[in-house]
């Protein structure tokens, strides 16, 4: 895993591409609000959102966790802008690695979400 540089303490870890395993992805996707998060991300393509910008129904320690789980399996990479941490969707990684998964996660998430009458599934 790439690790903080030692002159920058606010510099997070995230696995290398070649690092990215299939089943800690999945693990990521499995949760609703963590899947409400990359399905925001996903919407807003290559953008670099606050976590404040995703309003979850939890507390902030949970949310952090989410957030956590999701950079830690490689699925969103999250950097510091001031005092700003912002999350952006690893697309092109997650694509390159495992074709068309994200697509058909984020395409069966919109199908529940229609059938469930919800936007946060």
């Amino acid at each position: 895993m790439t690790t903080a540089a030692a002159s920058s303490s606010r510099t997070l870890a995230h696995p290398e591409p070649g690092e990215i395993r299939l089943e800690a992805v999945l693990h990521a996707l499995a949760d609703p609000m963590r899947m409400r998060i990359v399905r925001d991300l996903a919407r807003e393509e290559g953008a670099e959102l606050a976590c404040s910008h995703f309003g979850l129904p939890v507390t902030k320690s949970t949310s952090t966790h989410h957030f956590r789980v999701l950079r830690e399996s490689g699925v969103i990479r999250q950097i510091y802008r001031g005092t700003a941490k912002l999350s952006v969707l690893r697309r092109d990684d997650l694509d390159a690695l495992f074709p068309g998964l994200l697509d058909s996660v984020l395409a069966a998430a919109a199908r529940q979400a229609d059938r469930l009458g919800t936007d946060d599934a």
